[in-house]
């Protein structure tokens, strides 16, 4: 059941959310919300379990969510009352290691995080990868198609797929991809998405003998079929969900050490399962073209990616939530 909120603007453009949740959690014994000081349901709602909960006439409170502020400058004051409202919940459930490791530094019971390690449903985009490559299927025969369509070369095939965004660094990536192509004869980097930046990608893919070829958004089997067809994924912005995908694909990321992933960056091992890279455009295509012209490393790290393929999936993160709320009802 979807709960009602109430968007109210805020000053500088913010915004403050209202979830009608406090009806529904007067018979609940938990209620898990975001770690965001923008919702304004949380702080009634500690109140309660600070006041009711020795008589058992409220429910506990458990936080969801990153764990510390991973895509933009954190400010003091802000991190510290987020830290300080965290300390108050009776759960936390952080999407990866890190963000546990700093819940747990600023003072919150390491015995009370459970990391679930966040992901997307990535089962039937496995699948349609898989059946890509076994001949006689019709995810085969389209792969073979895409190939055919867009001139792609075995070992020269990068893909990005998200969105054309400023978070994603559109001109770094078009920098390094004529660089690459300096490299390589016959590269061709497959752009599957939309965003506002759309139109310096259209820019280039328009050049004469550009490399860059625009697919359209691209989701589940176009996806796949795409990933089946690239030998490395493009991404040198921000790292979020993505890295799930690439493990899906069996698509090794090439990225950069830039600070403002997302906290799934850390699913990625530079060498293992991933390039990471210098925050350069010259170091990220030398990477890239270094990595597509070493097929045996290259096959190394679709090997990991597959291999990661299955512990980082959705049903893996419900259990593991799943798991936490058990033990937090169950406690004392």
């Amino acid at each position: 059941m979807q709960v009602p909120a109430r968007r109210l603007p805020a000053p500088r453009g913010r915004y403050l959310m209202w979830h009608q949740v406090q009806r529904r959690a007067g018979s609940a014994d938990a209620v898990v919300v975001e770690q965001a000081l923008h919702n304004l349901e949380t702080y009634p709602l500690l109140l309660k379990q600070l006041i009711g909960r020795p008589a058992g006439r409220a429910p506990r409170v458990a936080f969801w969510g990153h764990g510390r502020t991973y895509t933009r400058p954190a400010g003091r004051l802000g991190s510290s009352i987020k830290d300080t409202l965290t300390r108050h919940g009776a759960w936390f459930f952080a999407y990866t290691e890190s963000g546990a490791a700093h819940v747990a530094s600023r003072g919150f019971p390491r015995a009370r995080i459970t990391v679930v390690r966040n992901s997307t449903d990535t089962g039937e985009l496995v699948a349609d990868r898989e059946r890509a490559e076994q001949p006689g299927t019709a995810e085969h025969a389209e792969a073979e198609a895409l190939r055919q369509r867009y001139g792609l070369v075995p070992g020269r095939t990068a893909l990005f797929l998200g969105g054309l965004d400023r978070p994603k660094r559109i001109p770094f990536l078009l920098d390094s991809v004529s660089r690459i192509a300096d490299q390589l004869p016959g590269f061709r980097l497959l752009v599957a998405g939309d965003g506002i930046e759309q139109r310096l990608v259209a820019e280039a893919a328009s050049r004469p003998g550009s490399p860059v070829v625009t697919v359209g958004r691209a989701t589940g089997r176009s996806a796949a079929l795409l990933g089946a067809v690239s030998d490395v994924m493009l991404m040198p912005g921000r790292v979020g969900l993505c890295a799930v995908d690439s493990f899906a694909l069996r698509t090794p990321i090439i990225t950069t050490d830039w600070r403002w992933h997302a906290p799934e960056f850390e699913y990625l091992v530079d060498g293992r399962n991933a390039a990471i890279t210098p925050d350069h455009p010259a170091a990220f295509a030398a990477a890239a073209a270094g990595l597509m012209h070493d097929p045996a490393r290259l096959a190394s790290l679709s090997a990991a990616c597959a291999t990661d393929a299955a512990d980082y999936t959705a049903e893996g993160m419900a259990t593991r939530f799943c798991d936490g709320l058990l033990r937090l009802i169950s406690r004392r």
